[in-house]
């Protein structure tokens, strides 16, 4: 391991590695090849950081020489990294590198938060962990994933939920595998932030104010707040916004029914609060969004 020394405010914050753009997948992921971006930047990606996404990089042949925050490893395949939100992190891989990136943004983090619930939760620091012996099976599950993402089939988004759902227990049971065991208690702040996730799931359409989340885990909305900043870089509101947001751009990728009744559905008002809460949270109309992501159909508003 190699300590570095970078200076933060001349580290840049990207979505993707070389641009700003978003993509447009419902289930808020990107998958593509190691290959396909390191070799524009020949096999050198300068360190930086994405504001609200997790990375996966399963790196299956060659060599990688990676730096995390403030220190350097040299990684030899089978691989699995996780980079967490924020953290700091530049790649130099050999040209006969292989394997698949995974990028995930911070709603479906959250949502996976919810589901390991308080288990060993690899989602929330930067690390890295060999596989030769499992190395048969995530070769399986990121092609599985890779290929499905890149084939609009019908129940695209189940069956992509379900994988990244595999990948990310699998990864969970290697971090209880390779963690020595601790007598320590559990983070009460991931339980309570699993536990608002949870309550979130059921109630997000319905709009509760984050004084009825906090009431519900008997803890104040100030420590709610601190919380969601502290395990998921985003207040507690934008939390709630973030889910809403990605239930609205499923039904608007995925569905024919027309914007006014993705908003009764989503617990708006009028059609036209939802339109400028949308806006407002992604620079574009619902209208806009749907025309842009592809979606044809004749009944929308």
């Amino acid at each position: 391991m190699k300590k570095t020394n970078q200076d933060d405010s001349a580290i840049p914050v990207f979505k993707l590695y070389g641009g700003n753009h978003e993509w447009l997948t419902p289930d808020l992921l990107h998958c593509e090849l190691i290959a396909d971006r390191s070799k524009l930047h020949a096999w050198e990606i300068k360190p930086h950081r994405h504001s609200d996404l997790l990375q996966i990089f399963y790196i299956q042949t060659g060599e990688a020489t990676i730096q995390l925050d403030d220190s350097q490893h040299i990684v030899t395949p089978p691989a699995l990294l996780l980079v967490a939100e924020m953290c700091v992190h530049g790649f130099t891989f050999s040209s006969d590198t292989e394997g698949y990136v995974l990028t995930l943004a911070s709603p479906l983090v959250n949502q996976l938060h919810a589901k390991l619930g308080s288990q060993q939760n690899p989602l929330k620091e930067s690390t890295y962990y060999s596989i030769t012996h499992e190395k048969g099976y995530f070769d399986t599950l990121f092609e599985q994933v890779n290929q499905e993402y890149r084939d609009y089939l019908p129940n695209r988004e189940l069956l992509l939920d379900s994988l990244v759902t595999n990948i990310i227990v699998s990864t969970s049971r290697l971090a209880i595998k390779t963690s020595p065991p601790s007598s320590t208690q559990q983070d009460k702040g991931h339980e309570h932030f699993s536990r608002f996730s949870q309550s979130l799931e059921r109630n997000f359409k319905s709009h509760q104010s984050i004084e009825v989340y906090a009431d519900k885990l008997n803890i104040t909305a100030a420590h709610l707040n601190s919380l969601c900043r502290r395990i998921a870089n985003q207040s507690a509101l934008q939390v709630i916004h973030e889910r809403l947001l990605l239930e609205a751009k499923r039904n608007l990728i995925y569905t024919a029914v027309t914007i006014s009744e993705i908003s009764n559905e989503l617990g708006f008002s009028e059609p036209a609060y939802f339109t400028r809460f949308f806006k407002r949270h992604c620079d574009i109309s619902p209208k806009n969004f749907r025309q842009k992501s592809g979606t044809t159909t004749t009944q929308n508003n």
